[in-house]
């Protein structure tokens, strides 16, 4: 018996004896735990020490034939026993702590189409060459797109976050972590536009004491707000005739999606999202209803 098989009998006589647990959920403690073990071991995983964050997180990716109810109970029994673990003095902290069961697939998130992003990031274009504000949207929307950033990142972007020339953007996400990001062409050619000619007419607007550090300005010169942000998502949305309700977080789990769906590994949309948990990013492995159409039409043999 190894030194982890050892912890996970110890840690089923506690919740026996000192929890006073049902024998239904011992035995399901047991089950889970010991598909858990498996698991390790087969990554010649044996010590509880050895057991890093990863390994948990890769133990729920490798459930994902598993219904959401099934993950969520496999990984409430892996956090119970890590829990255990450090309070007995066989880890110095939880590696379990930060992961999370993957959502329910009923709380898929709000994605749109290639050919929607496309229309709203047209839609978003200045209607006229010297059209600050236009100019700022148009960049703005085409950043956001191509970063999948979350609102709050876009704008407290500064300008020396941004390096056009070598297409890349630092971000400041949750917990104040950094991380580098690449920008595509369509969002550096827009960014280009704007920084030459509309945030320096917006930036005039400020009076006195013009915004020298933000990337993107509101009408009076200032950093741009998140509530703005909204709005100009749902104007862009408005004039590119998608009618259902858009909000910021769209484009990033349309940037997340689309990336996935074009082939991309969970683990670089991970890092690209700036997501502490890959298990979080996993949501967005959905299978779209118009490829589950597409594949029923050309698959079942009386679709047609």
């Amino acid at each position: 018996m190894t030194e982890l098989d050892g912890l996970v009998e110890r840690f089923l006589a506690y919740i026996d004896v000192e929890r006073g647990l049902a024998r239904s959920t011992i035995a399901a403690y047991r089950s889970d735990l010991g598909r858990y073990t498996a698991w390790l071991s087969s990554r010649g995983i044996d010590a509880p020490a050895a057991i890093g964050r990863r390994d948990v997180e890769d133990f729920v990716s490798s459930l994902a034939g598993e219904s959401a109810r099934s993950r969520a109970r496999r990984l409430a029994a892996v956090h119970e026993l890590h829990r255990f673990i450090v309070a007995e003095g066989k880890a110095p902290a939880d590696v379990s702590e930060d992961v999370k069961a993957p959502k329910s697939p009923g709380t898929l998130p709000d994605v749109l189409t290639i050919d929607e992003v496309a229309a709203l990031l047209d839609a978003a274009a200045p209607q006229k060459p010297d059209d600050a504000v236009g100019l700022r949207d148009k960049a703005l929307l085409e950043f956001m797109y191509a970063t999948g950033c979350r609102v709050s990142e876009a704008v407290g972007a500064d300008l020396n976050d941004i390096d056009l020339e070598s297409h890349v953007a630092r971000l400041m996400g949750k917990g104040s972590k950094q991380r580098l990001v690449p920008v595509g062409s369509y969002a550096c050619a827009a960014l280009r536009d704007y920084l030459a000619s509309g945030r320096t007419e917006l930036m005039g607007r400020a009076g006195t004491a013009p915004e020298m550090r933000a990337v993107f300005l509101n009408k009076r010169g200032r950093r741009l707000s998140r509530q703005s942000v909204w709005e100009i998502v749902r104007l862009a949305g408005r004039r590119a005739g998608i009618t259902r309700p858009l909000h910021p977080h769209t484009l990033r789990h349309s940037f997340a999606t689309h990336l996935i769906q074009g082939g991309a590994d969970v683990r670089s949309v991970q890092e690209l999202l700036g997501h502490a948990s890959v298990t979080t990013t996993q949501i967005y492995t959905h299978v779209s209803p118009q490829t589950l159409m597409e594949t029923y039409a050309a698959s079942h043999p009386r679709a047609r």
